[in-house]
């Protein structure tokens, strides 16, 4: 199939492909920051609504759940209404959905403000890479992807520091009435500077495969979610897990025979997509994921830090993420994605081995420098994972490929969460103690350490021009 300009022809510009990528980027901030800074705010919520804090965790699930359902009809909707036009509706249903959280004056209404919140978040990511696969060139992808990762960097870091400053100062309904101002700008200039464009021959709707694909997902994000709660239960959890894993197992074998099916599973026959996306890639994900849950936690229960305190230290870790940006392209081009990837994949996974060796009497200095690199290495394989996932993807396959990479990465950010959590409570459980301590850290850090290691070996299956097209990297014969 081949695009038909709404306009006119998109233009094939590296400013055009950087003014895009960083208005999706500006969105992507808008909704993970969203979803990272409700965190600190739900024991204040829960006051507010005359409910348990431990409640208000509903509306954490709901707006999940909505995504899992949503994520894999957005390639289809982008394709048969036009990405631009998607990616308008999922921002103007994101801005007012956080108005309505924002003003929520009960439980039941702030739950329902989260569901459309979370149809919009669904729509939004896979068509915003849509959007950018569209409009950059190979030449340009790189610097386009670099623009559009570093909110998924950010947002996690920053976002419960600004969310407790935020409920402290003000009040938790601001932590919604952010997004206003944002959301209006994204608007605002999606509207004015996104090239419009829709399929040729779209395809009809495949409701057998929305339907397994939506439900299977939903199942199995949820389970993964609950490993992190073990009170409320292990069984529950297994039989969600199974039902997630058996469904799963049904969508792919309708997908595979469906004439034209929601979902073209083509794209993890291309080597660099699957090995990026499914395969290694996916393995690494857990590893970065699971980062940011723990370190907040280890600086706080196992250095006995304020809040404010671990903000400030987990601050280095941000800035090491911002400060790989200047240098990820010409390193790429200079060593090719695969010795990158082997590589810092190794740095990376070796500074979170490390994060188990620090101690409340290790020098601060030293805290910090560690901090830096694992931010610096980490952003560098985020931007590289991403990238090369859509280095071979033909035009064809962007919208389905964007899709799944969409979904899973969100089953990896679950699973990394849920892995970190899983090894804390047993290592506690082994120690017969109430209570979280240091060890338990050190062991966390080292098993996520120890998959991210492995997921990196597992580059070395990539031809050394892998993704040359993009990286510019002329590998030597």
């Amino acid at each position: 199939m081949t695009a038909i300009p709404e306009t006119e022809a998109l233009p094939e510009t590296a400013t055009n492909a950087r003014r895009v990528a960083l208005i999706v980027a500006i969105a992507f901030f808008m909704q993970l920051l969203d979803s990272t800074i409700i965190s600190t705010s739900l024991p204040q919520m829960g006051e507010s609504f005359r409910v348990p804090a431990v409640a208000m965790s509903i509306g954490i699930t709901v707006y999940m759940l909505t995504m899992a359902v949503f994520v894999p009809l957005s390639g289809w909707l982008a394709d048969r209404f036009g990405a631009r036009n998607i990616f308008l509706v999922a921002i103007a249903l994101f801005t007012l959905a956080s108005l309505a959280c924002g003003f929520s004056g009960n439980l039941t209404q702030f739950v329902v403000a989260r569901a459309v919140q979370g149809l919009g978040s669904a729509l939004m990511t896979p068509v915003g890479r849509i959007l950018v696969l569209r409009n950059a060139s190979k030449s340009e992808l790189l610097n386009a992807t670099a623009l559009i990762t570093w909110p998924a960097l950010f947002a996690p870091v920053v976002g419960p520091v600004l969310g407790g400053f935020i409920t402290t100062t003000l009040s938790w309904h601001w932590n919604f009435f952010i997004n206003i101002p944002l959301g209006l700008v994204g608007l605002a200039l999606v509207a004015r500077f996104i090239p419009g464009d829709r399929e040729a021959d779209p395809k009809p709707l495949d409701w057998l495969g929305f339907f397994l694909t939506s439900l299977g997902l939903a199942c199995l994000l949820y389970g993964l979610e609950r490993i992190a709660h073990p009170e409320d239960g292990m069984l529950p959890t297994v039989a969600l897990i199974a039902a997630g894993i058996v469904i799963g197992w049904l969508a792919v074998r309708h997908l595979r025979r469906a004439p034209h099916p929601l979902l073209d599973l083509s794209s993890f026959k291309v080597l660099t997509f699957a090995i990026s996306t499914l395969a290694a890639g996916t393995i690494f994900r857990v590893a970065i994921n699971a980062t940011p849950f723990l370190l907040p936690l280890l600086f706080q229960l196992g250095f006995g830090l304020s809040p404010v305190d671990a903000g400030l230290m987990i601050l280095a870790y941000f800035l090491g993420n911002l400060g790989m940006k200047t240098v990820t392209t010409p390193t790429l081009r200079r060593f090719g994605f695969r010795s990158v990837m082997v590589v810092n994949g190794i740095i990376a996974s070796a500074s979170i081995m490390a994060c188990g060796v620090i101690s409340p009497q290790t020098p601060q200095a030293l805290v910090v420098a560690l901090m830096l690199i694992a931010g610096l290495s980490r952003s560098m394989q985020f931007t590289a994972l991403n990238t090369l996932a859509f280095a071979d993807i033909e035009a064809a396959q962007r919208s389905s490929a964007a899709t799944l990479s969409s979904m899973l990465q969100q089953v990896a950010m679950l699973f990394g969460v849920a892995v970190a959590a899983a090894i804390l409570n047993l290592s506690q459980i082994a120690r017969a103690q109430p209570a979280l301590d240091l060890v338990d850290f050190r062991i966390a850090f080292f098993v996520i350490g120890a998959i991210g290691l492995v997921a990196a070996l597992r580059f070395v299956v990539l031809p050394p021009g892998a993704g040359a097209e993009v990286s510019g990297h002329a590998p030597r014969n």
